[in-house]
């Protein structure tokens, strides 16, 4: 009897080590690029761990160890695929100011991000699931948006082409106005031309951050 309990503890502590060797070998990227896969079919409310682990083809112990809950690989997924577009939109910012770049890379990013499919998904089906980003707190994506503008922002004092101000209250700014086009330019387009409002938005951001002609 004291062999069969002793074996089958340590058939246990094999099956653990096992798992936790197979959780260590799957990338993070492997197992949100399923989490994806499955958003973008279903929708976030409808998608699961168990569903996720076998579009990874990885068990569900091994996605578990990674991501406890269907909310913590949907915030990993989102933050890599929203930050990957706003570092893709700042690389893409030209200007010959600081100002010029910042605005160019804002515009970027709402229009990708609103093009992108995953926020589309979130939007049509799961748009509840953002209200905690709108009304309660700033989540991981917005925290590196402000980080991208933040830069611009110092880049512009420096220059003198964006107003002296609060950096940290001028980069808040901008990013309230870039997220209500992000979350609103869809319906808004019902009746407009979205390439008329991106153009507005230019111009909005670009009055809002010009310096005073007067203080100087």
């Amino acid at each position: 009897m004291e062999d069969k309990r002793h074996t089958g503890r340590g058939t246990s502590a094999l099956a653990d080590v096992r798992s936790r060797a197979a959780a260590s070998r799957v990338s993070d990227d492997v197992l949100l690029d399923a989490a994806r896969t499955c958003v973008l079919a279903a929708g976030v409310r409808r998608t699961t761990l168990t569903e996720i682990a076998r579009t990874a083809r990885v068990s569900r112990m091994t996605l578990y160890r990674r991501f406890p809950d269907v909310r913590s690989i949907l915030a990993a997924l989102m933050t890599r695929e929203f930050g990957a577009v706003l570092r893709t939109a700042s690389a893409r910012g030209s200007g010959a100011t600081a100002r010029e770049r910042l605005v160019n890379t804002a515009t970027a990013a709402v229009r990708e991000l609103v093009a992108d499919p995953l926020m589309r998904t979130v939007l049509d089906l799961d748009a509840e699931l953002v209200m905690p980003y709108v009304v309660r707190r700033l989540g991981a994506t917005q925290r590196l948006a402000e980080q991208v503008l933040a830069a611009h922002v110092a880049a512009g004092h420096a220059d003198g082409s964006i107003r002296r101000g609060d950096r940290a209250t001028q980069v808040r700014a901008v990013l309230l106005v870039a997220q209500s086009f992000v979350l609103s330019l869809r319906p808004a387009t019902a009746d407009l031309a979205e390439a008329d409002l991106l153009a507005e938005l230019r111009h909005l951001l670009d009055a809002a951050l010009r310096p005073d002609p007067a203080a100087r």
